[in-house]
């Protein structure tokens, strides 16, 4: 009775519910083929070692942490059971037997409802492969772990530091593993020990890579923002084994040294990393052709610096709030903004690096590899062959390729390097690349070597890809509202819309439907920082006009009756007292320094400004979700919009007491706003002039272009309402002498004096604000009211 309910509904479930199901059914395909895969391993005893077979060890490692990730993030999914119950149930009802994949997808729900214990019991026979491929990153894993002062002492990433060798090569044995993730390396430890635990209490090797990957971080993540918080989930699988409890204190051990130093010291490196970056990055744009030789510091400096921020960005929001300094980085701006510049380089010289990686390759490696080939006791005929094409491929490149724009393609070759290295790696191949390391680093630096030559993109990507901000949007956006409070960081701040261009980069061809709502959310979070930014540079430019104009005004003829006066006063010793009144200040005092170091607000306003604005002319524009941005014009419209308000503004009209500023005042104060706007284009690419001739234009008509009153129509209006009345009314008369208006003694004075709104000098600057069409506006209403009046005179 309960589930006839479902009986009405079942072609619904059936058609809601199959693109879940069916997507626990591709989960436990894939692993079925894993399984497979890592059983076909263990019976080859194939030879890891990240040193050597860089690839094929790196695809091990990345495969098992894919496949443990896959079965946690399962566990985590609450409906599960009851997603793939009803979708069964409506099959049944509706085909009239269950589905064929439902009792093994049933039992592995069923078993891995804890899925590392599950895998831990699985993966006993495999132990061996695993525990030896994470023993190969004995060297590489603890040279990337070290402290900033480390990196200090070694000079690390400094092309200066060694003017001698700055042409040389940068040179490893290990080129692969100078940039690879330090977050991959610590999911490949942590999930890998805890797969082959054993090792741990029988290898000092395994134990110090546990222990040191165990105190860097709290909190790994799975998959974008879902993170795995490693030292309760390992002291719960601990616990149950007996004879752990040591192993159970070192984890707490490592828990609290990740909790109390592991933020510092985070800090520390991305304290060094801004500086380093910058210095890499200012070399590297007054010499572009350091980055043939120095390519790798550049993809180490960009790999060290995701690093850092991702490690930010994950524990930001999952750490304890006792240590929460060390977790809120007030320069995270400037440290994306110099790996933005490197990437720049990088794209803006790639010929430069093709250039001199061709002739690398066809005039150094081939002969060195070719020695290498010559020089093998065994080489059998499958792997001569291979061997014998990679040289021939590099030693028919030339730097003629790269001059005549050919596109190079060298994935066929790194593909055959991979099958090379899983064929001499298994214990029966005849040529053994355990025995022959020198082959296999020599042909690590090669693939990069042709990397830099037709996969720069890509290794950008592999290097400094931070679309994870995507997911993090709230600390997205708090960082860069940081940034613009601080002045010192708000030069940086274009690293934030920058940073939108790389969200496409986590899409997926296999998922294509998500790829509009990431795409969205790239330009709308693009668009809002731009926008943000040019709102924050307009009201600096709004503050520094609103000193000018007040400096200005104190120029204004007025102002000087009160220093006639005095002088009379004094000339004619007319003093009484002691002492006279107080001496006034002379407009342009503020000008004369006394102190340097006294900083004025003036001085405050144009140091922020000249900051943000270096940010916003940084691009002319930039390409988001192949829509292009163009920061200036963000600016150049708000300052059209806060232009036209302000000029309405210092009209001063009011309604009520029929009050309005007087024309050549108006002038003045424009002028003044002008002369500060005018100022902006030694700041930003932007044509001032453009802004005039639009808003000047649009105050000489009746309404602008919003619908809103202009100068015009408010002028018109109170010289019809206020001073033509006065005019009618007989209080107002022309005197044709002073060839200006002038009020007649009455008994009720008029709240303003009409000389000073009709005699020439004021005809003048209204007609300068209004400019040829207003003024032929205010004629026509003129003539038009007088003439209505004389219409009733007759």
């Amino acid at each position: 009775q309960q589930l006839a309910q479902l009986q009405k509904e079942k072609s619904e479930i059936l058609k809601n519910l199959a693109l879940y199901y069916f997507t626990f059914v591709d989960v436990m395909e894939f692993k079925d083929h894993v399984c497979e895969l890592l059983n076909t391993i263990d019976v080859c005893q194939v030879f890891f070692d990240i040193t050597v077979n860089f690839d094929l060890t790196k695809n091990y490692l990345d495969l098992i942490i894919t496949y443990t990730t896959l079965m946690i993030l399962l566990s985590r999914i609450e409906e599960r059971k009851a997603i793939i119950g009803l979708y069964n149930y409506a099959h049944e009802m509706t085909h009239g037997a269950s589905d064929r994949e439902y009792p093994r997808l049933g039992q592995m729900i069923v078993d891995y409802e804890n899925p590392l214990k599950k895998m831990m019991e699985e993966f006993v026979p495999h132990s061996k492969s695993l525990s030896d491929a994470l023993i190969s990153l004995q060297m590489v894993y603890p040279r990337r772990n070290l402290s900033a002062d480390q990196w200090r002492n070694a000079q690390l990433l400094s092309l200066i530091s060694a003017p001698s060798t700055m042409l040389n090569p940068a040179q490893s044995d290990t080129m692969p593993c100078e940039y690879l993730s330090l977050e991959a390396m610590e999911k490949w430890i942590i999930f890998g020990f805890i797969l082959c635990h054993g090792i741990l209490n029988s290898d000092a090797t395994a134990l110090n890579l546990w222990k040191l990957a165990l105190q860097s971080s709290s909190c790994l993540a799975l998959f974008r923002d879902e993170v795995f918080h490693i030292h309760k989930a390992a002291e719960d699988l601990f616990v149950n084994i007996r004879g752990y409890n040591k192993r159970i204190n070192d984890i707490r051990e490592c828990k609290e040294a990740a909790v109390s130093h592991a933020g510092s010291m985070h800090r520390e490196r991305r304290k060094f990393l801004r500086s380093a970056l910058k210095e890499l990055a200012t070399v590297l744009s007054d010499q572009p052709g350091l980055l043939g030789p120095k390519a790798l510091f550049v993809f180490m400096a960009l790999s060290f610096a995701r690093d850092e921020i991702i490690w930010l960005l994950r524990h930001a929001d999952n750490m304890p709030k006792k240590s929460a300094d060390d977790f809120i980085d007030k320069h995270i701006a400037e440290l994306i903004f110099y790996m933005e510049e490197l990437r720049a380089h990088v794209r803006k010289y790639g010929p430069v690096m093709q250039r001199y990686y061709v002739q690398y390759l066809s005039g150094f490696d081939a002969v060195v590899l070719n020695e290498l080939v010559q020089n093998l006791s065994v080489c059998p005929e499958d792997e001569s062959i291979i061997m014998s094409s990679f040289v021939n491929t590099m030693t028919s490149l030339s730097v003629k390729q790269v001059e005549d724009g050919e596109v190079f393609d060298f994935r066929g070759m790194r593909l055959d390097w991979f099958r090379l290295q899983a064929y001499t790696s298994v214990s029966k191949a005849s040529l053994g690349l355990a025995d022959h390391r020198e082959l296999g680093k020599m042909m690590n630096t090669i693939i990069f070597h042709t990397k830099m030559v037709d996969s720069l993109v890509e290794m950008l990507v592999e290097t400094s890809d931070l679309s994870i901000f995507c997911f993090y949007s709230r600390a997205f956006e708090k960082m860069f509202q940081q940034c613009l409070e601080l002045p010192s960081q708000s030069r940086y701040s274009i690293a934030f819309p920058l940073l939108c261009t790389h969200f496409m980069s986590c899409t997926h061809e296999l998922c294509p439907e998500e790829r509009h709502h990431i795409g969205d959310r790239s330009l709308s979070l693009c668009n809002m920082f731009l926008d943000e930014m040019a709102k924050q540079a307009r009201n600096l430019i709004t503050d520094i006009c609103t000193e000018q104009c007040t400096l200005s005004d104190q120029l204004l003829p007025k102002h000087c009756a009160k220093t006639i006066s005095q002088a009379v006063n004094k000339k004619s010793k007319k003093q009484t007292g002691k002492k006279g009144e107080p001496e006034r200040e002379k407009p342009g005092v503020e000008s004369m320094r006394k102190n340097r170091l006294v900083v004025t607000n003036l001085d405050k306003l144009h140091t922020a400004l000249s900051e943000l604005c270096f940010s916003i002319n940084y691009v002319p524009n930039m390409v988001v979700w192949e829509h292009t941005f163009t920061p200036r014009e963000y600016l150049t419209s708000h300052l059209e919009i806060r232009f036209t308000k302000s000029i309405v503004g210092m009209t001063m009209y009011n309604q009520a007491t029929q009050e309005i500023a007087k024309p050549s005042e108006l002038l003045t104060s424009v002028r003044a706003y002008m002369t500060v706007l005018q100022s902006i284009e030694n700041y930003v690419q932007i044509d001032i002039t453009r802004v005039f001739n639009n808003v000047l234009l649009q105050q000489t008509q009746h309404l602008d272009s919003h619908g809103e009153p202009t100068i015009t129509s408010l002028y018109t209006n109170w010289y019809l309402e206020t001073l033509l009345r006065q005019v009618s009314n007989g209080h107002i008369a022309y005197f044709p002498a002073m060839k200006a208006f002038v009020n007649l003694p009455t008994e009720n004075e008029l709240t303003f004096n009409a000389e000073e709104y009709s005699d020439i000098s004021e005809m003048r600057a209204l007609s300068e604000l209004l400019g040829p069409y207003g003024m032929k506006f205010l004629s026509e209403s003129l003539m038009w009211h007088i003439s209505s009046q004389v219409a009733e005179l007759k």
